[in-house]
């Protein structure tokens, strides 16, 4: 009997298209072509950014003058998206509780990374971009660990953490946010029988356990 070859996962694209090139846009269109690039799985390269925007390969270099400087640019996008997905999540969880703040952090985190598999592949492996070579990057990433260490010190202070080791605690919550996103985004969960449509719905049980867990209750 032939032995079935198991099915490789499905690469869900960005929502953004490569728009037509026009006077005066040609960085943004740049930088959705290495994203659509990205999210193909395919090799990026300034040049070949420039042959999906449909212009001469000595254009983009005018913006991007390396390959690097180019993913640098599409790492501070998904950085951006990341914190618009924070800022409207926390903008609805009570400054008075840091467990719910913190609780909407990682499902922000989860959103951003299910609605936007190619960033999240860029900024969180070293495939397409070397962390450290954007200051922005490092900077607000920098931002968004003090946010989340905040967040637990301030719940450690109205005693609601059972354990007082904090730095375990957030590493632990980055690795489990961490981890589902690239579940998903390498196509495990119709293994693990959980379908397209449940996966957010999925995401916040998963959370809800870990705050259970951490919980002095």
């Amino acid at each position: 009997m032939p032995v079935r070859q198991p099915s490789k996962p499905r690469v869900r694209r960005e929502r953004s298209e490569v728009r037509p090139y026009h006077h005066g846009d040609l960085r943004r269109v740049l930088i959705d072509a290495a994203l659509q690039l990205a999210a193909e799985g395919a090799e990026v390269s300034v040049r070949e950014a420039a042959r999906r925007a449909a212009v001469s390969p000595g254009a983009p270099f005018r913006h991007f003058p390396s390959r690097d400087a180019l993913m640098a640019a599409v790492a501070e996008e998904a950085q951006r998206r990341f914190r618009a997905e924070i800022e409207v999540a926390l903008g609805d969880a009570p400054a008075t509780d840091p467990l719910g703040r913190f609780r909407a952090f990682g499902l922000a985190y989860l959103r951003w990374a299910m609605r936007n598999p190619a960033h999240f592949e860029i900024i969180s492996t070293g495939r397409y971009f070397a962390h450290g070579s954007s200051t922005e990057v490092t900077r607000d990433n920098a931002e968004v660990i003090a946010l989340t260490e905040r967040m637990l010190a301030d719940a450690a202070a109205q005693g609601l953490l059972r354990s007082t080791d904090l730095k375990r605690i957030q590493i632990a919550g980055r690795a489990l946010v961490y981890g589902f996103a690239r579940m998903n985004l390498d196509g495990h969960f119709p293994r693990w029988g959980v379908e397209e449509g449940e996966i957010e719905r999925t995401a916040e049980g998963v959370i809800d356990l870990f705050i259970a867990g951490i919980a002095r209750f």
